[in-house]
């Protein structure tokens, strides 16, 4: 299996539309550029925040390619490849695979609901199909099920590519649960920005991040000294990008990111069905947000 070095900030990066909705991949590049020169870790394409949901197998491959070329090996790239359906998810993973991501963000299967054995099976499935290395997704907020610290703890032990999980159940004992009994190199990464700060001093390895598309710098910055056990500097960042990391959920991810990073300049507000622009209400609090970090 391919090694995959991941730690600190990750960025959960956004996928940029024009006007009529095609891929704007001239934008994405920008995108992984600006993530680049703020210092960003690694990047996660074709996820939750990436829309990845709206993306058809073409599209999967023309973003992670574009993102892959533009990064030019400079930090590593993993990639949303996850289903309700497993053979639909194996496509996807080779089609990220072929298009040359470094590993695999696979969300626990929505909807249907499995078992602790049915999440073991679909994860090894993948796993045996597409060698890449799998980072877990869980988030019970869109999925509808949770996957528990014993049934993670059984799939670090069972499936050899699963060596992590982004973990965005908002629960910070369920963090302490995973990584009190993980194997010695499991990572876990926090999907929820608000507490990626809480979960590294229980020994997370940093974020898999909405806030770093706007804010990659400071984001990175954060992470590294968490990691550097500088926790008094890194608290004081966290709180300063705090409002921030909560309006980006003033409504549903990714409408608010991309409503600010076409604030910013970065790329065109535009959005796929069923997801659509921001409410004019909640505008002001977003600016208000930018604003007081300077990024507008």
């Amino acid at each position: 299996m391919k090694k995959i070095s991941l730690s600190g900030a990750i960025t959960a990066l956004v996928t940029p539309f024009k006007k009529d909705k095609s891929l704007d991949l001239e934008a994405l590049k920008r995108l992984v550029r600006f993530q680049i020169e703020g210092g960003i870790n690694g990047l996660a394409v074709c996820g939750t925040t990436g829309e990845g949901a709206t993306l058809n197998y073409e599209e999967y491959g023309q973003v992670v390619r574009a993102a892959v070329s533009e990064a030019n090996g400079q930090i590593p790239l993993i990639a949303g490849a996850g289903s309700n359906d497993t053979q639909k998810a194996v496509h996807l993973a080779q089609i990220v695979k072929e298009a040359g991501a470094d590993g695999l963000l696979i969300v626990s299967p929505y909807y249907n609901k499995p078992t602790p054995n049915g999440l073991v099976a679909h994860y090894k499935t993948i796993g045996e199909a597409v060698d890449l290395p799998i980072i877990l997704y869980n988030v019970p907020g869109r999925t509808g099920s949770n996957v528990l610290p014993q049934t993670v703890l059984r799939l670090a032990k069972e499936v050899p590519q699963v060596i992590g999980i982004k973990e965005a159940s908002g629960n910070i004992t369920q963090v302490a649960e995973v990584l009190k009994d993980a194997p010695k190199d499991f990572v876990l990464f926090s999907g929820d920005d608000s507490v990626t700060f809480a979960s590294m001093v229980l020994g997370g390895k940093g974020g898999i991040s909405v806030v770093a598309n706007e804010v990659p710098k400071e984001f990175s910055e954060l992470c590294r000294l968490a990691l550097n056990g500088e926790w008094s500097k890194a608290k004081e960042i966290n709180f300063r990008l705090l409002k921030l990391m909560r309006t980006n959920f003033i409504e549903t991810n990714p409408i608010p990111v991309k409503t600010a990073l076409a604030m910013m300049g970065k790329i065109e507000e535009n959005f796929r069905l069923p997801l659509c622009p921001l409410e004019e209400k909640n505008r002001p609090a977003l600016e208000k947000a930018l604003k007081e970090l300077n990024l507008i």
